[in-house]
């Protein structure tokens, strides 16, 4: 995003892929599909909340803040609700799709990162080491992040659900020819991708573009030290470089619309793409989660 981190108002599960982030070694060079998505240890009771979803919404009874009189949950969990059922038989994939889960993203919002960068605060010494000016636009893969707006962790939950299967940033890199098996691929915020991920997305003839933002900046995936670096884009190594591949169909500016109050997609050459940012609308829209079905 072309802006410094925020917080979601509801955070949610932290994702841990585990065979993601290992060293790759020769006997093991296949990158995990679905990555595994489980809750964070934690000693307090898993509690059901009340809020608007098509999906049970679960919290721990005790992670939450209070904002301008309202009760905001920390981390929340959506589950299926057997109640629903029939409604998610309109809803759930009927398709060969694959979910990009936004790896690079992830990391570069990390700390130090990218966005350590952007804000001019690169020099200093993190956890022991010295960083100094560009230092922090290479950033090492982890096999753990913590739940962030920016990683559309509330949309891979909500999708994965649904019966989606979910690939990642690597898998595209180390492998462009897979999109080739799916009939439909569905982008999260990947706003950072290689030259080889953008070439094969943007070949590929069905692409819903369900976050605005992304193909926005080209990273360099080094798979010996298992870490990307920023190459170009995000202002980045001239202030006029805005989107890194001069993309044509770059639709940043919509990223900060995040209540979607006049939600739609418009066609592009090789798919279809919404004009806001859905994380905190996902999980309660129905219309929505049809139509990202019938595309």
């Amino acid at each position: 995003m072309n802006r410094i981190l925020f917080i979601i108002p509801v955070a949610i599960l932290i994702i841990i892929i585990v065979a993601y982030f290992a060293v790759p070694s020769d006997e093991n060079t296949e990158i995990l599909k679905n990555p595994q998505i489980s809750k964070s240890e934690n000693s307090q009771t898993l509690i059901q909340i009340n809020v608007q979803s098509l999906f049970k919404v679960m919290a721990y009874e005790d992670d939450f803040e209070i904002i301008d009189g309202q009760k905001i949950w920390r981390n929340v969990f959506y589950e299926l609700d057997e109640s629903n059922n029939m409604i998610y038989d309109t809803l759930k994939n009927n398709k060969k799709s694959a979910v990009v889960f936004p790896i690079f993203t992830t990391a570069a919002y990390s700390e130090p990162g990218f966005y350590t960068f952007y804000r001019g605060e690169c020099n200093g010494e993190f956890e022991g080491v010295l960083f100094q000016d560009d230092d922090c636009l290479t950033v090492n893969l982890e096999d753990e992040y913590s739940p962030l707006f920016t990683s559309s962790v509330d949309g891979i939950q909500v999708l994965n659900l649904l019966g989606y299967e979910i690939i990642n940033d690597i898998t595209i890199h180390q492998n462009p020819a897979i999109l080739s098996e799916y009939e439909k691929i569905i982008l999260l915020h990947n706003e950072y991708v290689t030259s080889v991920e953008f070439d094969a997305i943007t070949s590929h003839p069905n692409v819903i573009y369900l976050y605005p933002n992304s193909l926005y900046a080209e990273v360099n995936f080094d798979e010996e030290l298992w870490e990307i670096s920023l190459v170009r884009g995000h202002n980045y190594p001239e202030t006029t470089i805005k989107n890194g591949f001069d993309w044509k169909f770059d639709n940043s500016h919509e990223e900060y619309d995040v209540t979607c109050d006049d939600m739609k997609f418009s066609k592009i050459d090789n798919g279809w793409m919404l004009n806001c940012y859905p994380e905190n609308i996902l999980h309660k829209n129905k219309e929505l989660l049809k139509q990202i079905k019938e595309f």
